[in-house]
């Protein structure tokens, strides 16, 4: 399976302007430091930025800071062949790109092979083939177990000067302190919704009401936003604007369950977990405009009039309650509980 970043020089990657500032200033001053740690929400770019740094570093006709993106250089840094899911021992070492100083270690199955971690410390202590450092990114890195945290603690506590290790992660408190400390942790936000909005018409063809749902219901990330099939999250957005009816005007719970019993059918399956988030991307609409006053703020601004109406038919504690209880709901699927009678007790309670 290949993997490509095509999205060549910073000037082109979406958001996080004071990130692209900050690697500027340090590929200016070659003072790129040899262990970085890139922290923020799931498909915020963290990856892609980690490569175009890379690419910056190895490109020998930059402009301002930026990799040319054209160069062998620049093309075969962003170019992996990613194992097959099934291929166990492929995980267990540094997977390199076509550029022989690039590499990255990838999880399988949720996991980080510790075997992968050894054989990056063996090889950041290589002299580079081609260029003056080696490069080697760590994805999720937070998926590495304690064996695999504490074989790589070895290395970032003695870097090797020539090789640079980049940290790619959506949940840094879970990774070792110690590691932590050893790292310059490089903070990425969520992407501004008109940026995502501009980005998704401009570079993938959506309409204009296609970008603006699509960026609204992203939550700042540009990979979910690119992922999403606007036309089946409107689909299944209609069946859940039903459930929250059912709640709050007719408090049909026979409606309710029937809605359950779609939402856990065999065929839905996959879109369960997506139809739990655009309920409560709905709930938090009705409570913004309940609070607030103002529809324009909503995610579901195309809904505006008839949210405002289901607003005005909850109380002030119906919508915190049920959030809670989806919430909750969430944490108990982490212990395998049953997702049909949960979402039949939750919808039971909002019926009530």
């Amino acid at each position: 399976m290949a993997y490509y970043v095509n999205r060549t020089m910073f000037k082109h990657l979406v958001g996080n302007e004071q990130v692209k500032q900050t690697f500027r200033r340090l590929i200016a001053k070659r003072r790129v430091p040899n262990s970085l740690l890139f922290a923020g929400d799931e498909g915020v770019g963290k990856r892609s930025f980690a490569v175009e740094l890379i690419r910056s570093l190895l490109c020998k006709d930059t402009t301002e800071g930026d990799a040319c993106g054209v160069c062998p250089a620049c093309r075969r840094a962003g170019t992996f062949q990613l194992p097959k899911p099934d291929d166990k021992d492929a995980f267990k070492k540094v997977i390199f790109s076509d550029h022989p100083d690039v590499g990255m270690v990838v999880a399988q199955n949720r996991n980080i092979a510790v075997d992968a971690i050894r054989h990056l410390e063996s090889e950041a202590n290589f002299r580079p083939y081609e260029a003056e450092s080696r490069f080697f990114i760590i994805d999720d890195a937070d998926k590495m177990n304690d064996s695999a945290a504490n074989a790589l603690l070895k290395t970032l506590e003695e870097p090797p000067a020539g090789s640079h290790i980049f940290l790619i992660t959506s949940r840094a408190d879970s990774l070792l302190p110690t590691i932590r400390s050893r790292c310059q942790v490089v903070r990425f936000a969520p992407v501004e919704t008109t940026e995502i909005e501009r980005f998704l018409i401009d570079d993938r063809a959506f309409t204009p009401d296609e970008a603006r749902l699509a960026a609204r219901l992203s939550r700042g990330s540009i990979g979910r936003a690119v992922s999403i099939n606007v036309e089946q999250v409107r689909k299944l957005r209609e069946r859940m604007l039903l459930a929250v009816a059912n709640s709050l005007e007719t408090h049909d719970r026979a409606g309710l369950l029937r809605i359950s019993e779609e939402m856990n059918d065999a065929k839905n399956k996959e879109f369960f977990e997506e139809s739990i988030d655009i309920l409560t991307s709905l709930l938090h609409d009705i409570w913004s405009i309940r609070v607030s006053r103002d529809p324009s703020r909503t995610v579901n601004a195309d809904l505006a009039d008839r949210l405002s109406s289901l607003a005005e038919s909850s109380s002030s504690q119906d919508i915190p309650d049920w959030l809670g209880s989806i919430q909750e709901m969430r944490e108990n699927f982490a212990v395998n509980i049953n997702r049909k009678i949960a979402t039949d007790a939750l919808f039971t309670s909002m019926s009530a």
